[in-house]
């Protein structure tokens, strides 16, 4: 891949510089804790519930077996960017490599998207059990739960290799800075040669017109969505050129990086099953 300065004159590019948050040492410091803090919530919230319905027979049901999913897809996505942040905070050069950046850019929509997908199901999933309990038995098998599950991981990776590859090709122009804290579609494509609105159509997300009425069946579940295909919706469904770089990244900043510690708090908030299980599995 290249990176061109003119028309007629290129260079390889080996990395990106990853501006973040630019602000004094002591500034970056502070982040490094308090993103720190955010990490390890997550890691502990969504684990505690992973643990929990593991070892709690009694949500051995079809609803908790799509919240593990949802909660182990949760620990990968936050994954996925929070290290690398953590690591530029403290960074001097905040250099990311060609191929890390890469690699980071596939996982954090591959992953988001995948989240799409199961939040989709978990609704239809609570649209049957509330609207149609009599005949959720029947719908909501085992084995469809299983299939929709495993479609939601294959498709999530399937969805965006060639887009990536395509753009990993492209020949990038002048400055490699890119001013975000991750290697976001947005940034990634401003920095080619020429503009790519195909592929900025393509990486976009689906529009939430279609989402079922199950969206409101459940306080809860209508929480994290609205929060997550909110904050998504905001940013990937309109040009990428009408947000300027500091509110891309507080939007992508909440939706990838504050809504997943806090997701495990809505679903066990209001659930005595998943309260008594929390509580059997932590001792109190």
């Amino acid at each position: 891949m290249k990176i061109s300065n003119t028309p007629n004159t290129s260079s390889t590019i080996t990395g990106f510089i990853l501006l973040g948050f630019p602000c004094p040492r002591e500034g970056q410091i502070l982040l490094f804790l308090l993103f720190s803090v955010l990490y390890l919530l997550t890691l502990m919230g969504n684990g505690s519930i992973i643990c929990a319905v593991r070892w709690d027979q009694r949500l051995h049901t079809l609803m908790y077996i799509l919240l593990t999913n949802f909660s182990f897809l949760e620990i990968w996505y936050v994954t996925s960017t929070v290290p690398s942040m953590l690591a530029n905070f403290l960074s001097d050069t905040k250099v990311i490599s060609f191929s890390g950046c890469f690699l980071q850019f596939y996982l954090f929509v591959s992953l988001g998207s995948t989240e799409c997908f199961f939040l989709a199901i978990m609704s239809f999933d609570r649209y049957l059990a509330i609207c149609r309990p009599l005949h959720y038995p029947t719908i909501m098998t085992r084995h469809l739960c299983t299939n929709l599950a495993v479609s939601c991981w294959i498709l999530g990776s399937l969805q965006f290799p060639v887009p990536i590859i395509v753009i990993s090709q492209m020949s990038f122009c002048g400055s490699r800075i890119i001013d975000h804290f991750l290697c976001d579609p947005g940034p990634l494509l401003a920095l080619t040669c020429a503009r790519a609105p195909v592929m900025e159509a393509v990486l976009r997300l689906p529009s939430a017109a279609g989402r079922r009425k199950a969206f409101s069946t459940c306080g809860s579940h209508l929480a994290v969505v609205s929060l997550f295909y909110g904050s998504v919706m905001v940013m990937y469904l309109s040009p990428t050129s009408e947000h300027e770089s500091g509110m891309q990244k507080l939007v992508t900043l909440f939706y990838s990086v504050g809504t997943p510690p806090v997701n495990p708090v809505i679903y066990s908030l209001r659930n005595k099953d998943m309260n008594h299980a929390l509580q059997k599995f932590l001792g109190i």
